[in-house]
């Protein structure tokens, strides 16, 4: 009954997951060639469904161009909305301006401000987080939806158990993220205990493109740190 119904035999999921994972490594090996060259860059994460009018896409495009005006690169997730705003400030800036893309049934597209050497196309979700993490100096977070906070908490988790460096992580917008980081404060850490005093602190809550510059230039002189590769 089940393989009329076109249901997968456990021995049928067995042999496509070994040979998935050629696919995966591949992706790895296509991600850190093309990524171990493009220098110093900084993530800009938000939302696909933000228009051109609104104010946060004009506000990341800001955002952008001060970075790039610093010396870094900008990266997204390569599609529209937040995304697409990040990759044409820094295009307009004249800055590197990198998308790591990833196929989706919606949403999704490349946008047609990523330097043309510097589209990476991604299947797994978990292959394109790592190459965020790993080549990035900064998360610069816009407000978004449940893939944006994926990928904020999946960062805070990884600095917070020290599986790799302190970086800083920016959300951009009182009014969208004063709420959240009030409830981590609160009930997380004060009333229930689950995450410790100072487990929060390298997340900054800013409205502004000089905001992000400051905090960014600051941490950056004060640990005299290195790009991460």
């Amino acid at each position: 009954m089940r393989a009329k119904q076109g249901t997968k035999a456990w021995n049928e999921i067995k042999t496509n997951d070994s040979w998935a994972i050629f696919k995966i490594m591949g992706e790895f090996v296509k991600g850190y060639e093309k990524l171990s060259q493009i220098g110093p860059c900084v993530s800009i994460f938000g939302s696909a469904r933000t228009k051109p009018d609104q104010k946060y896409y004009k506000l990341t495009e800001k955002i952008a161009q001060k970075i790039v005006d610093h010396g870094y690169g900008v990266i997204t997730g390569g599609g529209p909305g937040i995304m697409e705003a990040g990759n044409k400030g820094a295009h307009l800036g004249g800055g590197t301006s990198v998308g790591l893309n990833i196929d989706l049934p919606f949403e999704q597209h490349d946008n047609p401000y990523i330097d043309s050497n510097k589209s990476v196309d991604f299947d797994y979700f978990f292959v394109r987080k790592v190459m965020f993490v790993k080549y990035s100096q900064g998360f610069v977070v816009m407000p978004g939806g449940f893939g944006t906070l994926d990928e904020l908490f999946e960062a805070i988790t990884l600095i917070q158990t020290n599986k790799i460096d302190k970086f800083p992580i920016i959300l951009v917008g009182t009014e969208y993220w004063g709420g959240l980081l009030d409830w981590i404060r609160k009930t997380l850490q004060d009333e229930f205990k689950n995450i410790s005093d100072g487990d929060i602190d390298l997340v900054h809550l800013v409205d502004t493109e000089d905001e992000v510059i400051e905090i960014l230039d600051k941490f950056y002189d004060e640990y005299n740190l290195s790009p991460n590769f």
